[in-house]
């Protein structure tokens, strides 16, 4: 019997070989080649900060808008940051924001069971079916997979026009993450080089490097680390060095008992800079009903507890 929260399609499947290639391989060959090329001409601080400040833009567009908002409802923004959201994430490459949140809520609904697209954890014991799950959790589901259909799990968003709109021109606003590195090196150094390798540092080895930690929420986070909460069935974790790297989103098994939090890292001293930056949307009023889970809740579920009468959330 055909299950309608998924599609599977020769086209679609058509669809996500032909963008592995594009924006998974080719930044991989375009990451060897700068390599190569520092043996060349070494790089220097224009590089660097390019490098650095579109990966923390296009981050911040993935684990912010794409997740927390689009995905969860974490919080609420007008239009204008929304769509500027969309845009920052899409430059990522990392699929459309309506696709992408289909899919992170069918994770959810399936987490490390059959169905999930991305587990780590389905593949069988023995450590060859360890690696293989893994390895199929990093990087090759995304040759080709079930398509969640989007009717289904994000009726709310195909609602709003406006996104609809900015997420149809998905390949433009990756064009304009490399254009944007591009034109930065080209303008600071005054020289076709210079272009070149912002092209390369801001918009290429930046790709490879946000989809590896992207990609290291589905198998890193789903195999290694600390589990703080008993959640749903699913081998969540935490993992601070992958909080750092990406964005907060290494407080993965915290993310699982609280999906509906715009905070990721529910202590002092667990760094979610993507937590960061909602509050300093919400101090210029950029944000608003912004959930994080009561001191109370926490409580209850560190002790495996799960109270009907206990709020969720609060609006911080």
């Amino acid at each position: 019997m055909r299950d309608p929260r998924i599609i599977r399609s020769r086209h679609l499947h058509r669809l996500q070989r032909r963008h592995f290639i594009v924006f998974d391989i080719l930044p991989f060959v375009g990451t060897l080649l700068a390599l190569g090329l520092l043996l060349y001409r070494p790089i220097g601080v224009v590089e660097i900060s390019l490098f650095f400040s579109m990966w923390l833009i296009t981050g911040l567009g993935l684990t912010v808008g794409y997740h927390r908002l689009f995905t969860h409802r974490a919080f609420a923004t007008g239009m204008g940051v929304s769509c500027l959201l969309v845009i920052m994430g899409s430059m990522a490459g990392r699929g459309p924001m309506l696709s992408w949140a289909a899919m992170h809520r069918r994770h959810h609904e399936l987490s490390d069971h059959e169905g999930d697209l991305h587990s780590p954890n389905l593949h069988g014991p023995g450590a060859l079916n360890r690696l293989r799950g893994f390895l199929h959790a990093h990087l090759t589901w995304m040759v080709e997979h079930d398509y969640p259909n989007v009717a289904h799990y994000v009726p709310d968003l195909l609602s709003q026009r406006i996104l609809i709109a900015v997420n149809r021109y998905y390949y433009a606003w990756v064009l304009l993450g490399l254009v944007i590195p591009a034109a930065v090196g080209g303008l600071a150094t005054a020289s076709l080089w210079g272009a070149f390798s912002g092209f390369l540092w801001g918009g290429v080895v930046r790709m490879f490097a946000v989809e590896q930690t992207m990609s290291a929420i589905n198998s890193v986070m789903h195999t290694v680390g600390h589990r703080r909460f008993a959640t749903r069935d699913d081998n969540s974790r935490n993992l601070g060095v992958v909080a750092l790297l990406a964005w907060g989103e290494g407080w993965h098994n915290n993310h699982h008992a609280f999906p509906y939090s715009a905070a990721f890292g529910l202590s002092w001293y667990e760094f979610d800079p993507g937590f960061l930056f909602i509050r300093l949307l919400q101090v210029f009023g950029l944000a608003w009903e912004v959930k994080v889970p009561t001191p109370e809740k926490i409580s209850r579920r560190l002790l495996g507890q799960e109270l009907a009468d206990v709020p969720d959330f609060e609006h911080g």
